[in-house]
């Protein structure tokens, strides 16, 4: 089994002993969980739970980088750090966590830590820093609409669903505090993000994807044909979707110095790219008839926030100038 769906199953299986706690008991599959995925990360993130009192009471855990750990296997993290990666608060999966993640409670971690990841266990918020250093609620995730539906869905079947974005979703929740300034980070980023819309429109046969497709054939001159040419269209749409992005923001940065108040809007990109695909795919989506349906807009607003937090100077220090575009699209490809 996958992370995710171990992680449904040992929730499912400690709820049907009948003797849980319904907050802690559970905290081992979500440790479980966390612990599998930092493992794969560069440096990698493991979980602390429960987390003892450094300052402003007790978060139910902690994400430590690796290199708060001592170098002997299996150690604890040294002594009196605060995690990296910032604090999680966890409450019982009936409890509403948009409605905690706006406590007090949340709002005393937030202002010790800066980083708080709020759970039900079926929902995850992570509360940050907007640009001006307040409290805001960044990215979320939902594996349920309410507690009945979630104890109802099989572990496999919600793991299939929903699980590479789980995944793709804790992964940036470890490295957001992380600096984005290498190339290859940001890559990572706009990868995730863009494996995360893919899965969105993987399985969809929506209006508003069948014009888009219907525009980007035209563009390109082709047609997508058969169950291989509908993989390669999604494949392509997602592709040229994040990297139009990614491409604007380039021109974007020139025309606005590091250091101002401005910041990249993702929904004006097409205004500053002249390639004619991606500009189809823009007038495309600009609508919000054809973009909510595609459930598309929330990912993009994610990346949008990812490349305003980017150290440009070190970034563009990278590559020669005007070359970003061109040099950064294999990094992107690996990713």
């Amino acid at each position: 089994m996958n992370p995710v769906e171990t992680y449904l199953a040992e929730l499912r299986a400690i709820r049907n002993t009948g003797a849980n706690q319904p907050e802690t008991s559970y905290y081992p599959a979500l440790s479980n969980l966390l612990n599998e995925i930092g493992k794969t990360l560069k440096p990698k993130v493991r979980v602390v739970m429960p987390l003892a009192n450094l300052g402003a009471g007790m978060p139910d855990g902690g994400l430590f980088s690796q290199d708060q750990y001592q170098k002997k296997k299996g150690a604890d993290p040294l002594a009196g750090q605060k995690p990296a990666r910032g604090v999680i608060e966890v409450k019982p999966a009936k409890d509403n966590t948009w409605i905690t993640a706006q406590g007090k409670q949340v709002s005393k971690y937030w202002g010790a830590h800066r980083q708080v990841l709020v759970t039900n266990y079926r929902d995850f918020v992570l509360v940050g820093e907007d640009e001006d250093g307040k409290p805001a609620r960044l990215e979320t995730f939902r594996l349920a609409e309410n507690e009945q539906e979630f104890w109802r869905a099989a572990p496999r079947t919600l793991a299939d669903r929903l699980g590479v974005r789980l995944t793709e979703y804790l992964k940036r929740v470890m490295l957001h505090r992380a600096r984005l300034a290498d190339p290859k980070d940001v890559a990572w980023f706009l990868a995730s993000h863009a494996r995360d819309a893919r899965e969105r429109v993987e399985h969809s046969d929506l209006p508003a994807l069948r014009a888009v497709r219907e525009a980007l054939e035209q563009a390109l001159g082709l047609k997508f044909e058969g169950e291989k040419g509908d993989r390669f269209f999604k494949s392509t749409f997602i592709q040229t979707l994040f990297y139009g992005v990614f491409s604007a923001w380039v021109l974007w940065a020139k025309r606005h110095p590091p250091g101002g108040k401005a910041r990249f809007n993702w929904r004006e990109a097409q205004w500053s790219l002249h390639v004619p695909m991606i500009r189809v795919l823009y007038e495309q989506l600009a609508a919000p008839t054809k973009l909510k349906p595609l459930d598309l807009e929330e990912v993009l607003e994610w990346t949008e926030n990812a490349l305003n937090r980017v150290d440009r100077v070190s970034f563009f220090a990278a590559f020669q100038e005007g070359q970003a575009v061109q040099y950064f699209y294999e990094p992107f490809l690996e990713a």
